[in-house]
């Protein structure tokens, strides 16, 4: 009877262990998610103020989207080794794609001036963010499990 107990015990603490794994994966998933949106508002607002007050300004709006665009990818494999929603996994798949089609937009130059876009998709970009920042946050609240269990 002993090992049995014992054999329960050693499982449930294991469970333990795994969920207490996955928690914190998904902790640190949404931590950089926001780190990722929080550049995306600072790029747009630089974008502002090289446009507005000083156009040196334009060189950090560059900066900043070399330094994060790599986050999108880090997060578009993080989402695919963490137990996520498809949705949260469809949202974190759009970031890079959206982020290619920003470069695309700026450095391909064709008849069809497809540069008019890039305002567009940045929009689009930080609309995507600002979702999957939403979406990961209601699938970690503690009301939004208990609703899941019910």
């Amino acid at each position: 009877m002993t090992i049995n107990s014992e054999i329960d015990r050693d499982l449930l603490c294991t469970r333990f262990r795994h969920r207490a794994l996955i928690r914190s994966m998904q902790i640190g998933f949404y931590a950089t998610s926001v780190v990722f949106n929080l550049c995306l508002i600072a790029q747009l607002l630089t974008v502002g103020v090289a446009y507005f007050v000083n156009p040196t300004w334009w060189d950090i709006h560059v900066w900043l989207v070399r330094g994060y665009s790599g986050l999108s990818l880090l997060l578009l494999g993080w989402s695919f080794i963490t137990p996520f929603s498809p949705q949260i996994q469809r949202l974190t798949a759009s970031l890079p794609v959206l982020l290619g089609l920003q470069f695309c937009s700026i450095y391909l130059k064709s008849p069809l001036h497809l540069e008019i876009l890039h305002p567009l998709i940045g929009f689009a970009l930080l609309y995507v963010s600002s979702s999957l920042v939403h979406r990961i946050w209601r699938s970690l609240s503690p009301t939004h499990q208990q609703n899941e269990q019910v």
